[in-house]
């Protein structure tokens, strides 16, 4: 049994791999089409924020989106882990917001580049409390929201995902060998819309947590 602390992975995981398109409305939302097979993007450890932290809109972007997902954290370690046994690796959950920088992100896009920009910069991964296994038996059926300023502007369930978690963990643990306190984000319900400096994101999972974040800009 490792001696690390599982509610606090953000502290020594490795990793952050994130599925893109994984809710057919948000693919469409974009002009994107309905993927066949997950798109996968990372983001580094140093993307995460806690709760207190603002988030910092990157000086090269005139236009940041929230996305809110639900976030699966891996308590064991594998490579290419059967479906059938993938929910024995998961410890946990988490509330968490892939925030992207939507203009870079239309650029590397149009030029066929890496979206690094767009997504791995500092603070682009707010996430809320460690949530135990237990406390969301089903995550596939649960919902997430957010609203800005007050105003909701995403509220979905995952019950809507087109690639489940134990198909991702199969799919993803294949391809990068998954190890303990690496986290997956499993995509955003449509919705996702821009951000400006000083307004404030509140997300949640049901009524299961919540959390709240302040936007800003490096000064």
């Amino acid at each position: 049994m490792s001696a690390r602390n599982i509610a606090r992975f953000w502290e020594w995981g490795r990793k952050i791999i994130c599925v893109g398109r994984n809710y057919a409305d948000h693919a469409i939302e974009l002009k994107n089409a309905i993927p066949t097979e997950p798109v996968l993007f990372l983001k580094p450890p140093s993307a995460y924020i806690r709760e207190g932290s603002p988030i910092l809109v990157p000086y090269y972007s005139s236009n940041l989106h929230h996305e809110v997902e639900l976030g699966v954290v891996i308590g064991k370690g594998g490579t290419a882990i059967p479906q059938s046994s993938a929910m024995d690796h998961v410890a946990g959950y988490v509330l968490c917001l892939d925030m992207t920088a939507r203009d870079i992100q239309e650029e590397c896009k149009s030029k066929g580049l890496p979206w690094t920009l767009a997504k791995a910069f500092n603070t682009s991964c707010p996430i809320s409390e460690f949530i135990p296994k237990e406390k969301i038996p089903n995550p596939e059926s649960v919902n997430l929201w957010l609203k800005v300023n007050d105003i909701m502007r995403q509220n979905g369930s995952t019950s809507q995902m087109i690639f489940s978690i134990p198909f991702l963990i199969n799919y993803i643990s294949q391809i990068i060998s998954l190890e303990e306190g690496d986290l997956i984000l499993t995509g955003t319900p449509k919705g996702v819309s821009s951000v400006q400096e000083q307004d404030v994101l509140q997300a949640g999972i049901d009524d299961i947590v919540t959390m709240t974040f302040k936007v800003d800009r490096k000064s």
